[in-house]
């Protein structure tokens, strides 16, 4: 039987350089991609791109109105109230201290309740009425609580004061101002790291026993 014929070509020279020249640019491509990857990566986050990116896709409608004044917003999901009201509205006077409801120092009304703005959600106060420190005076008249803590001295570095009066207006609304142990026991959310307790009291006291509309 005849050998069958072999057709392939011969494996000439300029073959093999050029499947040498194929393997150098591909490992060469590789190498850059690889030792560009973590700059660029590094850059981005940097720049915070995927949280912006994340941003302009996640954000939400949020109709609420605050100090008086309805605000229509896009907010994201996570964003908390007390970011949005300080970064989002520059209403600075809501105060974030421990960041985890353990201070008070956040405290603002929603619909009449006290609340710490840095534990909700700001899509959860969607529909409804929101009161911050700054919208307790009636422009240049202060509020009942703001002059008896001035009065009394119920601060000393002012951090948590607008959190502390914010919870005492609500203590007294609320009907927890009858005593001294009672305000105490019901103010017991917000903390004064300089210790004016006694102060603090003695201010919620006397705006309790004077009747005046707060």
């Amino acid at each position: 039987m005849e050998k069958e014929k072999n057709h392939s070509r011969p494996v000439e020279e300029s073959d093999v350089k050029d499947n040498s020249r194929r393997d150098f640019l591909k490992k060469s491509a590789l190498m850059t991609a690889v030792a560009l990857t973590p700059v660029a990566a590094a850059k981005a986050a940097e720049l915070h791109i995927d949280e912006r990116i994340a941003g302009a896709f996640e954000k939400m409608p949020l109709n609420v109105e605050i100090n008086g004044v309805a605000h229509n917003l896009m907010v994201e999901p996570r964003s908390t109230l007390l970011d949005i009201l300080r970064e989002q509205l520059d209403l600075t006077g809501t105060k974030k201290g421990c960041d985890l409801g353990q201070c008070g120092a956040c405290t603002v009304h929603v619909d009449g309740h006290r609340v710490n703005s840095c534990l909700t959600l700001g899509i959860m106060v969607n529909g409804k009425k929101v009161t911050t420190i700054e919208g307790l005076a009636k422009g240049n008249q202060l509020h009942p609580m703001q002059e008896a803590f001035l009065k009394h001295d119920g601060f000393q570095c002012g951090y948590c004061t607008p959190g502390q009066i914010m919870s005492a207006v609500a203590c007294v609304r609320e009907g927890h101002a009858n005593s001294e142990h009672e305000i105490r026991e019901y103010m017991s959310g917000n903390i004064c790291r300089c210790g004016a307790y006694p102060n603090i009291v003695n201010a919620i006291q006397e705006v309790k026993e004077g009747g005046m509309a707060i």
